[in-house]
């Protein structure tokens, strides 16, 4: 044996010490994320049982008026903006309010995860868990009769990336700001508001008095971006530049006031 060389025993736990790679701790985070998420009983009502059975309820019956178009195409249309308001907004809200409360957050970005890496992980949970949620409910409105606009499916997906950056965004702000307990019931009662302003219902079909508001609001662009695609086929622009907009004044708010420990 050279001097040069070296044995095999020392060369194995040199490599068994060798710190993970920055692409290796954001994809465990990521996966860490994701189980987080579907193993926790409350996030998965929000996320795939309320949308269900919300979607039942607007397909199978008569009201309210949901407007022109096939009721169940419609109705999907609305029940897919609301599963990603569920993960991407009140799920993550409350998980990132609470981790933050018991020090988790303060942990983990110091950790050679980074904050980057932890912001990672959760774009990829997120949009891990937003891909079965339209998995499972559009196999479900399927069977319903859902038939969605061929021409519409890619505008849909880029209305449910800018969708789900927009509230992701609201909802790291409200858990670094807000207090634990504060974020549990504020999430709560934003996810009961917005069913009504421009996600299940059109926002041509509100009050006059709220339907300007419903259309600049990030509900009312999912849920209308998603119904233009998937109903009509077409392109939502308008929608996107709402959610853009929300995305990046959310984004720089977070980043300006997002506090890591209580």
């Amino acid at each position: 044996m050279t001097a040069a060389s070296t044995p095999p025993a020392a060369a194995s736990a040199s490599s068994a010490a060798a710190p993970a790679t920055t692409s290796r701790r954001w994809s465990a985070q990521a996966r860490f994320e994701t189980s987080a998420i579907l193993r926790h009983g409350e996030q998965l009502l929000v996320a795939l049982v309320l949308p269900t059975l919300a979607l039942l309820a607007l397909a199978l019956s008569d009201v309210p008026d949901l407007g022109p178009g096939r009721r169940v195409d419609v109705a999907t249309a609305g029940v897919l903006a609301l599963a990603v308001i569920s993960t991407a907004f009140t799920g993550q809200a409350i998980a990132t309010g609470f981790d933050r409360r018991h020090g988790v957050l303060r942990f983990l970005g110091a950790s050679p995860l980074g904050r980057e890496g932890l912001l990672v992980g959760k774009l990829g949970a997120v949009g891990f868990v937003i891909a079965l949620q339209l998995v499972v409910l559009g196999t479900i409105a399927a069977f319903l009769g859902w038939r969605p606009a061929g021409a519409g499916i890619l505008p849909a997906l880029v209305t449910v990336v800018l969708g789900a950056a927009a509230f992701l965004a609201l909802a790291l702000l409200l858990a670094g700001t807000v207090r634990a307990e504060g974020v549990l019931a504020l999430a709560n009662l934003a996810w009961v508001l917005l069913l009504g302003l421009g996600v299940l219902l059109p926002t041509d079909r509100l009050p006059d008095a709220l339907t300007t508001l419903a259309r600049v609001l990030p509900s009312g662009a999912l849920g209308d971006g998603m119904r233009h695609s998937l109903v009509s086929g077409g392109w939502p622009i308008t929608q996107w530049l709402v959610l853009l907009v929300w995305a990046v004044a959310a984004s720089a708010a977070t980043a300006r006031w997002f506090r890591w420990s209580d």
